[in-house]
Order: structure tokens, then sequence, then C-alpha cells
């Protein structure tokens, strides 16, 4: 399971000219299921998440998480993060999820973030979205549940 992870000041999306999600500070969260993703990846990323210290304390430093701040996610599916562009010119999707188990697990991944205190908004999968924000910083991070098994190390 991937992530793409943004701090916004705030977030909206929007289908068919109406707005269907939308938060104040906290994290938009554009999150790919993969072939072979579990609820332990959806665990993991829900984990990983709801504990990023990515919010300014009193000293401007990054020492608060969405707790912290009272902050808000705003989940939009996102299976084009399995985009394999590797060859040719046009992305092949045959290592994102079939769309039923996509579905469950993204929404197992949101279930598991509110069950945590924090307030999910989110998109309609499978819908053509258009996601506005505002990224606060800009601070923008890639999660992929594949490294709780292998840290990567430079």
């Amino acid at each position: 399971m991937r992530a793409v992870v943004q701090r916004v000041s705030r977030a909206q999306v929007v289908v068919e000219g109406e707005v269907v999600g939308q938060i104040g500070p906290g994290l938009l969260v554009l999150l790919g299921v993969g072939r072979g993703d579990t609820h332990d990846d959806a665990a993991y990323l829900a984990r990983k998440i709801a504990g990023l210290r990515v919010f300014a304390d009193a000293e401007g430093k990054m020492n608060l998480a969405l707790p912290d701040i009272g902050g808000e996610v705003l989940a939009v599916s996102q299976f084009t993060l399995y985009g394999d562009t590797r060859k040719g010119n046009r992305p092949s999707f045959i290592e994102a999820a079939r769309p039923e188990e996509g579905r469950r697990l993204y929404q197992h991944f949101c279930d598991l973030l509110a069950q945590q205190g924090l307030h999910v908004e989110t998109g309609v999968f499978q819908a053509h979205m258009e996601v506005h924000l505002v990224n606060d910083g800009p601070v923008t991070l890639w999660l992929d549940s594949a490294d709780k098994q292998s840290p990567r190390r430079s």
C-alpha cells in the first residue's frame, strides 16, 4: 500500500461539481492499494500517518502529529500510485489491486484512522475527482507499507 501525504492548511474533493469531502489543517492522503496488500498494510500506514510529526511546535520545529493539533485527514483513493512507466509511455496498472479489493482496503484504512480519534473525510472511490489543496510548507512525504519489512538505508 502506498501513500503520498501532504500537509495542508485546507483541502477538498469535488465530484460532479459537488464538494464531497473537505478539511481544514491536517493531511491530504492519496492512497494506492496494490495487489496482495492486506489489513496489516492498512494498519501500518494508518498508524504511521496518525503519528507523523510534521506539524510545528511552539519553537517552529516539526514535532507535533495530527492528534496534537486537532488535525483532520482527507483520504483519496489513488490507484495510479501503482502506475508502472518503465516500458513505453502509457502507464501499466497491473500492480494495482482489483477495484473491489482496493475499495475494501481503502475503507479499512479510513476506518482505522477514525478509530484513532481522527476526523476523516474521503473522496468517492472510482469517481473522477477534483482535488483542491493548499499545501502547507510544502511538506510532502511518500510512504510504502513494503518499507515495514525492510527499511531503506542510505
